[in-house]
């Protein structure tokens, strides 16, 4: 059959129709990430006006009804007509796509945003946006659905003070979930408080009645100590700062006992670049370069030694901000800063600066060799560890841990390991699964936990290593997706106490060790039943409390039901367990992903670290919000 392709084939689409068919081009995904990104792009245009030194202060507030609103103290939006639509600018800005002052070298010397589309886009896939400008004595007003005007540009006050206040409810047409997490939202905030010293930020949550004020004159010297609250630091914070050629440079140094290599928190103009780029590539080869040549000087290395960049990023906290114009972003959404001079600005400061703290501060740098050293014999150390994993993983199955029962199956896609707790629960799922495509390694107790662990320490467990060789990647800078033997690898655990610490010590090994699993989707948590129910020759399964509730409710008091409990996964027989649990037809899984790697990072170190105040008062502010305690 011929298809007809001419002219009248291509569609042109007009105003923001093509952020509503395409929303992935423009915030990344119309999942929870894109969900919070619509709030970052209002916040990012308020915190334009901080760095040009209009803004002290913004509000962020997150209502019943699913709407949020972003408020800011600065010059607020023009509202006088443009001249070259004829309407106002205010819903010039709102509704079209690259119109804005970011344009304007006159108006904003840097910026951050979507290049000036991130208003018209948060419109576009907003069910309903409504703006209030104060601005020249009055209060200006229009409103809008879906990105369509539904009303002129109108005064509808005067008022004192000037500024913007943007209330939008995000499109359940667009939006699989239209629940934003104040979690996160507070922990962009906070970030976006530390990178602007002084600014004040207030956040409210009117669903759960929170609210928190961030204001730091401490600016990135803060941020880092913030960063490492869970770890001992070694030394006072090293701050880095100076201009080269009108890019501005602000870098933030700490070491810490953690054996947790790289954690680099990088931006540009404000914006988060989560893939990093050229100033983040400067900075690490210029500081491994840099303690190479000291550790020389000193006597430290030997002269066939060097500290490789996992040495010298082992316990590094490190945060990066650039401020320059016309910055070059890899993708709309600007995970990867590409500009070559910001990495030449970096270097070159760094190198200055450094050196001249180096020279003040002798004692400083002793305590970073020292630290680096013990990293780089440690590595040297595990290395015929993890040459033995590798050479297990390159070995037939008869060198797989004797503990895995395997799938017959070689179709990665399809098979599935499941990690069970305890070889009681074990027996019963090598009993229940389909031995097709099914493999099972139980687990004898309690995993290491890695947060408090070297590498070396880590190589020689023998739970880890059945782990590692069982999944066949390698870990680390040895990972190897392609060397991936199961396409599912399924967490089941008890659901109780313990179950949950297993789960927790099992995620902080795959988010520290084999992160590319979790960001590829390749991990999940089973979800066991809590309760049988039998009722009139009825039997069913529930995976809640609010579920077993419910239907306590539906049932009456006057209903006779029988009620088991279960708390491990031994208390099913092999065909509970597969009905359950198991089967792909019936079961509930969890696939565990990084919506904020940050958060996640400094997570796992709250609660698996060291330090016992941090994990306290992490569980005093989130007590309340736990539904179902098992104790």
């Amino acid at each position: 059959m011929t298809i007809e392709y001419g002219a009248e084939n291509i569609q042109i689409l007009k105003g923001l129709e093509a952020v509503r068919m395409r929303p992935g081009m423009y915030i990344g995904s119309t999942g929870k990430s894109g969900l919070h990104h619509l709030v970052y792009e209002i916040v990012d245009n308020s915190i334009d006006e901080a760095m040009a030194g209009f803004c002290d202060t913004i509000r962020v507030t997150l209502f019943e009804d699913g709407s949020v609103e972003v408020e800011d103290n600065g010059r607020g939006i023009p509202t006088d007509v443009h001249p070259e639509t004829g309407k106002s600018a205010l819903e010039v800005v709102m509704t079209t796509l690259h119109a804005g002052g970011k344009f304007s070298k006159n108006v904003y010397k840097v910026s951050g945003g979507l290049h000036g589309v991130g208003a018209s886009v948060v419109n576009a896939l907003s069910e309903k946006l409504e703006v209030w400008v104060h601005r020249e004595g009055k209060v200006y007003y229009q409103s809008y659905s879906r990105g369509t005007p539904q009303c002129e540009v109108m005064i509808v006050g005067e008022t004192n003070k000037t500024g913007t206040v943007t209330r939008f409810r995000p499109d359940g047409e667009i939006f699989s979930s239209l629940e934003f997490d104040p979690d996160i939202i507070e922990s962009k905030l906070r970030e976006l408080a530390f990178l602007n010293p002084g600014l004040k930020i207030i956040f409210e949550d009117k669903i759960n009645e929170y609210s928190s004020i961030f204001q730091y004159s401490g600016g990135l010297r803060e941020y880092a100590k913030f960063l490492a609250k869970a770890d001992k630091v070694l030394h006072e914070v090293i701050e880095v700062s100076g201009e080269w050629e009108e890019i501005i440079v602000r870098i933030a140094i700490l070491y810490t006992d953690s054996y947790t290599e790289e954690r680099i928190y990088s931006y540009a103009n404000n914006i988060r670049t989560i893939d990093h780029g050229t100033h983040v590539t400067a900075f690490k080869n210029t500081i491994t370069k840099m303690l190479n040549e000291y550790g020389r000087t000193l006597g430290v290395l030997k002269k066939d030694e060097s500290f490789q960049g996992e040495d010298v990023r082992e316990g590094l906290i490190a945060v990066i901000s650039v401020f320059m114009k016309d910055p070059e972003f890899e993708g709309q959404t600007k995970s990867k800063l590409g500009s070559e001079n910001a990495g030449s600005a970096v270097s070159k400061i760094l190198r200055d600066k450094l050196s001249e703290y180096f020279e003040l501060n002798k004692s400083t740098l002793k305590i970073i060799l020292d630290k680096v050293l013990k990293t780089m014999q440690s590595r040297e150390a595990a290395r015929k560890a993890r040459e033995l994993v590798r050479r297990k993983n390159a070995m037939e199955n008869s060198s797989l841990p004797g503990k895995l029962a395997d799938c017959v199956s070689s179709d990665v896609d399809k098979c599935e390991l499941f990690i069970v707790e305890g070889d009681s629960a074990g027996g019963s799922a090598k009993q229940a699964r389909d031995r097709e495509y099914q493999a099972i390694l139980p687990l004898r107790g309690k995993i290491l936990n890695v947060e408090k662990s070297s590498i070396q320490k880590l190589l020689s467990n023998e739970e880890i290593k059945n782990i590692v060789v069982a999944i066949g990647t390698g870990i680390g800078e040895h990972f190897d997706l392609s060397k991936l033997r199961y396409g599912k690898i399924i967490i089941m655990t008890d659901a109780d106490v313990d179950g949950a610490h297993i789960r927790t010590l099992l995620l902080t090994f795959f988010f520290r060790y084999m992160k590319e699993l979790i960001e590829d989707g390749k991990i999940y948590i089973a979800m066991p039943p809590l309760y049988k129910v039998d009722f009139s020759s009825n039997s069913v399964y529930l995976y809640t409390e609010d579920d077993f509730k419910a239907l306590r409710k539906e049932l009456g008091e006057t209903r006779k039901i029988e009620v088991q409990r279960y708390k491990g996964l031994g208390e099913m027989n092999p065909e509970q367990l597969w009905e359950t649990t198991m089967n792909p037809q019936t079961r509930k899984l969890i696939q565990v992903n990084i919506e904020n790697a940050e958060e996640a990072d400094r997570l796992f170190s709250i609660l698996m670290g060291e330090s016992p105040s941090e994990r306290r008062t992490f569980i005093e502010k989130h007590a309340l919000k736990v539904t179902y305690l098992d104790v």
